[in-house]
């Protein structure tokens, strides 16, 4: 019941939208930020903030924000990032992480890498359906997006996520240059990954080769970092301008 009550926190329109720019940012983000980014009173901000992290939604610390340390720095300000814990709710109770990671298991232990892979391209080519490949990077982001990927262009922040500005030839990096990498937030496979890697990562992988479109304009490859998905997203070679 601890999940239906995390998930209930998120009822005020207010104290959704301040959750919402949190895990967007992928980064610890302070009061007076939350509350300009959402339109909302600092201490409107403090306290919904707070009660997020209550529910288990958010985790807090403090830092100082100015970048400085030592006499004169000011005090610590206290700062917020999306809690690592996973919140689900389903009635009535069902256990589908368990039999994913029996499934897997089974499919590592028979060797079935190859296999399941080959389903996972075809269950995104059929998710794309009639659709030609992802064109671009905004394009292959908004399908990303929509599947819960959380995707934000390397080196920008979080300025430009699936709606983020574009240039003449598909989304801008830093300094006007057109970036070439989306990496992801976000792995909607994250609690068996983290048992399974090498298994899901690579059938994750497939998935969104099939989903983007092996031989279009964009293509998915491996990357793994900390925090992130495995794989990461850019413009073919011969689309890099």
């Amino acid at each position: 019941m601890r999940d239906i009550d995390a998930i209930a926190a998120l009822q005020d329109p207010v104290r959704r939208r301040l959750y919402e720019y949190v895990a967007a940012q992928g980064r610890e983000v302070g009061r007076n930020e939350a509350a300009e980014a959402v339109g909302v009173a600092r201490t409107l901000a403090a306290h919904h903030l707070d009660k997020l992290t209550e529910a288990g939604l958010l985790e807090s610390g403090s830092r100082r924000l100015t970048g400085r340390s030592g006499p004169g720095a000011g005090r610590p300000a206290k700062v917020y990032t999306r809690a690592r814990a996973e919140r689900s709710v389903s009635l009535p109770a069902r256990d589908y992480r368990t039999a994913a990671e029996l499934l897997a298991e089974a499919a590592e232990e028979a060797g079935l890498d190859a296999g399941l892979c080959a389903a996972a391209r075809r269950r995104g080519e059929a998710l794309r359906g009639s659709a030609a490949p992802c064109a671009d990077l905004a394009e292959a982001m908004e399908v990303l997006a929509a599947r819960g990927y959380e995707p934000h262009l390397e080196g920008t922040g979080s300025d430009q996520v699936a709606e983020g500005p574009e240039g003449p030839d598909g989304p801008e990096g830093e300094g006007g240059a057109v970036a070439s990498v989306v990496r992801m937030r976000n792995c909607p496979f994250h609690a068996v990954a983290e048992r399974f890697p090498p298994l899901v990562c690579g059938m994750n992988l497939a998935l969104l080769e099939g989903l983007l479109g092996a031989d279009g304009p964009v293509r998915a490859r491996m990357d793994a970092r900390p925090g992130e998905c495995c794989v990461v997203v850019e413009a073919s070679k011969n689309n890099i301008h």
